[in-house]
């Protein structure tokens, strides 16, 4: 059996991470078995590359290796890569194809972002792994399949199965050993060593001399997140080698080609949105629970109306804001232009007796059930408010909008309709 170090010579693998050496190792151990693998990591931490160590150790090294990317595949035309078609099957099936199941009967097939697989999809993968069966699309004919399967995902595959997105049977069959490969950001010791790798290769490509990062550089390279992983790091190593003519390159170099990153989070963060619903139960409850905090809103600016004598500008700004959206230069004229949707205002001794407390948020609590009372159509407190500004400002338009906290464009419009 070899050893790391030879696999990584073998493999071009640059690092000497304890994870990666480990993931490695646990390759090594599996591949004279048929023990299925998954292998796990983020995006662009090289998962391709344990499935060919597998490949090459076990006693399958002769027999086809084929890599497949489910997530470049389309869904409908999946099944027919995979296990084939008779002709006639489908629109455009004009003769029978052979599927990598059978074209790779003896070897070994790697299943490239298997957690992109569509639930039809993932019953034939599982019925493989269980009996080494299949049947092609349109065929009733019961097929038999000697192959090995090593499968990679970058997605987490409890959120996946918990959202009903991936089957919980086939993730066990699928990971009977399960190999992760560590993110580049917890490979700081192997970031500048890869990095002096890809220089190296690409002057080499090039016919150039490689690129240097001075010390500046050096600890920014170690310090970035890396969110792309190696994949990422190699293709800012052939921008820098390409386009720079100065060999030897400065910290202010190094940050013009890379993208800006707020933080050191991960690139992959588990935690569940709150947007994100399974159900279409939960949805409906945060639609009635937003619903029950607008009328909520509404009650407030309706009791903050009644307390300010129906003053405009007396009115709490980020509540006008709030309920209607809005900006503050627009929020007097807003409640003055739109016909409010409640058409009778009870009396402030009414309101004290309808309310009843604020919640810790300072939203008005209110009874359930309120008597009759006394009320004041909106229409007349606002023609009296309106007379009696006009009165103040012996007949000035433009005084009294002021006054009113209204445009005086607005002000002419009401003296019209309400022909005062």
């Amino acid at each position: 059996m070899e050893n790391v170090q030879a696999i990584k010579q073998r493999f071009e693998i640059i690092g000497n991470d304890p994870k990666l050496n480990r993931a490695i190792e646990k390759a090594i151990q599996v591949a004279p078995t048929d023990i299925s693998v998954l292998v796990t990591g983020e995006s662009g931490v090289g998962k391709e590359s344990i499935p060919k160590i597998v490949h090459s150790l076990s006693h399958r090294k002769h027999g086809k290796y084929i890599a497949v990317n489910c997530g470049a595949i389309p869904e409908g035309t999946i099944d027919s890569e995979l296990f084939g078609h008779e002709k006639g099957s489908f629109t455009g099936a004009t003769a029978t194809r052979e599927g990598y199941f059978e074209v790779a009967d003896g070897g070994t097939i790697f299943l490239d972002e298997v957690g992109e697989l569509p639930l039809t999809t993932q019953v034939r993968l599982l019925r493989v792994l269980e009996n080494g069966e299949f049947i092609k699309v349109g065929s009733s004919q019961v097929q038999k399949t000697n192959v090995r399967i090593v499968a990679a995902t970058n997605v987490n595959m409890v959120e996946a199965i918990e959202k009903g997105k991936f089957r919980e049977d086939l993730y066990y069959r699928l990971s009977t050993v399960e190999i992760g490969l560590p993110p580049l950001r917890d490979r700081k010791e192997d970031i500048h060593l890869l990095f002096r790798k890809f220089a190296a290769d690409f002057a080499h490509k090039y016919k150039m001399p490689p690129i240097k990062l001075d010390d500046q550089a050096v600890q920014y390279l170690l310090k970035y997140r890396w969110s792309g992983n190696i994949r990422q790091l190699r293709n800012a190593a052939e921008q820098i080698s390409v386009l720079e003519t100065n060999r030897d390159i400065s910290l202010q170099t190094l940050v013009s080609y890379l993208p800006s990153e707020g933080s050191n989070l991960p690139s992959v963060i588990n935690k569940k949105s709150e947007s994100d619903f399974s159900t279409e139960r939960d949805i409906l409850y945060k639609v009635l629970f937003d619903m029950k905090s607008d009328l909520n809103d509404l009650k407030k600016l309706t009791l903050e109306l009644m307390k300010n004598g129906a003053k405009v500008q007396d009115i709490n700004p980020s509540l006008i804001q709030k309920v209607y959206g809005t900006s503050k230069e627009n929020e007097s004229e807003i409640l003055f232009e739109e016909e409010p949707r409640i058409s009778v205002i009870p009396t402030e001794e009414a309101i004290e007796e309808e309310y009843i407390d604020e919640d810790e948020e300072g939203n008005y609590i209110f009874a359930d059930t309120v008597e009759e009372v006394d009320s004041l159509r909106l229409d007349q407190k606002e023609i009296e408010l309106i007379k009696k500004a006009l009165e103040r400002n012996k007949g000035k338009r433009k005084a009294a909008a002021d006054e009113l906290g209204i445009s005086e464009r607005t002000l002419y419009r009401k003296i019209k309709q309400f022909d005062l």
